[in-house]
């Protein structure tokens, strides 16, 4: 909360300091830097101002979106925001005192439930930033259960999940390598059996990986248990409505990206950290756990069961210092898939499957262009053109088409390969336009 401090409040605070003006005690810094004319124009009405912003509003071109890479755009029912908007969900923030924060608490705990049944593992936290940060939690976690300091990922990994492992891990006495993939798009099991030494504390995997494709999860799995290493696994949580779950295939630690759970894109957060553990590894979970006790009274509470974060405990006793409350995103992952069940999300995760799929065909009739992933893919694919993908891009969004991803901009041998993606949020008569629109090129 802020409070305006009146005039009488200004001149005791420089009395008591010893100035007489608030120019006296800011003289030290050069006068052209204090005070910069600014040459801004006249204020504006309420009224001028609403039709400004109304005028600005009617630029945007809205563009039917096949860009995935991370961030997808699914429908969201009417009922997420209407209840997770409330006053009281809305207005709450951190719940450090339990006797005042019941609500709160209950749709953290009701979150974690939701996240182990989904991924098929035994426990969860909440209070992680992103998927990005969920993993790089997991990685660290791995390193200090082994006490081995090699994090072995996936060449196929999100490359910003890659930055922010480095940046984790830069001062940190541990070692990121990187296993290679094959030419189809999917991790080169035999490179990463060779790197599989007794220095390595996990192995990062995602599936479906950074180009869509899906990887053999339980060979993958089993060569890394083999070697004494744990297994990081990372998500698109929908997926998992069609594809194998973490748990299924003995993932030591799971992680995704909760935004495609009732959370919109926005232009690119908040995000929402999903990261669940084998029950042996709960204490090395960093942020919150909520668990469900009884009060005074016998009547069933919800309390902070464990709390290894740095406002809790001793700096070098906390598994991570770098968490916050996303109990809002959060509760709207709850209300998502309590409306979807087990069901809605499987009918969800199959119209991903069929549309992107549906593309793909669309795609490799029309001349010049091709899809080409050649293994099991979940919503989103690789398609190399004739053209730069940059160009591809460019005429498409004249036809009101976001094409998809330019993956030139990660490699520059790649930058005739566009990452697509189809959600089920594309209908039928947007994939024929996207296919239409790509023999114009």
């Amino acid at each position: 909360m802020f409070t305006a401090n009146t005039k009488e409040d200004q001149a005791a605070m420089l009395a008591k300091i010893g100035v007489s003006s608030v120019k006296e005690l800011l003289a030290q810094i050069p006068e052209k830097f204090l005070y910069p004319a600014l040459d801004l124009p006249r204020a504006l009405t309420e009224q001028e101002l609403a039709a400004h912003v109304q005028e600005l509003a009617t630029k945007n071109k809205p563009l039917k979106n096949f860009i995935g890479a991370g961030m997808y755009e699914h429908f969201i029912p009417a009922a997420v925001p209407a209840l997770s908007s409330r006053g009281e969900f809305l207005t709450a923030y951190t719940p450090y005192q339990a006797e005042a924060s019941q609500g709160t608490l209950q749709t953290i705990y009701e979150f974690q439930s939701c996240m182990c049944a989904l991924l098929n593992m035994d426990v969860a936290t909440a209070s992680h930033y992103d998927g990005a940060t969920a993993m790089t939690e997991a990685a660290l976690a791995s390193c200090r259960i082994t006490g081995r300091s090699e994090i072995v990922i996936s060449q196929l990994l999100h490359p910003h999940y890659k930055e922010v492992l480095k940046t984790y891990t830069r001062h940190a006495n541990l070692t990121v390598k990187e296993a290679l993939a094959t030419s189809n798009g999917t991790l080169d099991l035999d490179a990463l059996k060779k790197m599989l030494t007794d220095k390595v504390a996990c192995f990062i995997l995602q599936t479906p990986n950074f180009v869509g494709s899906l990887e053999d999860a339980q060979t993958i799995s089993a060569a890394v248990h083999g070697a004494g290493a744990l297994l990081v696994s990372v998500v698109n949580p929908i997926s998992l409505g069609v594809v194998q779950t973490p748990g299924e295939y003995d993932a030591d630690f799971a992680v995704c990206e909760g935004q495609p759970l009732g959370n919109p894109i926005s232009f690119g957060g908040p995000g929402l950290g999903i990261m669940t553990a084998k029950k042996a590894y709960v204490r090395q979970l960093p942020g919150r756990i909520v668990g469900i006790a009884k009060d005074k009274d016998g009547k069933r509470a919800f309390v902070l069961t464990l709390q290894a974060r740095e406002q809790h405990i001793r700096r070098e006793k906390a598994s991570s210092n770098i968490c916050s409350n996303e109990a809002l995103c959060a509760l709207n992952a709850v209300i998502y898939l309590t409306l979807l069940g087990p069901q809605g999300l499987k009918e969800v995760a199959e119209l991903n499957l069929e549309r992107a799929h549906q593309l793909a065909d669309l795609i490799n009739k029309v001349p010049g262009f091709k899809a080409a992933t050649n293994t099991p893919f979940f919503n989103e694919f690789v398609v190399t053109c004739s053209v730069p993908a940059k160009q591809v891009i460019e005429k498409l969004a004249e036809k009101g088409i976001a094409a998809g991803y330019d993956l030139g901009q990660l490699c520059e041998r790649m930058k005739n390969c566009l990452l697509v993606c189809a959600t089920e949020m594309r209908t039928e008569k947007d994939l024929q336009a996207y296919g239409d629109a790509l023999r114009g090129i």
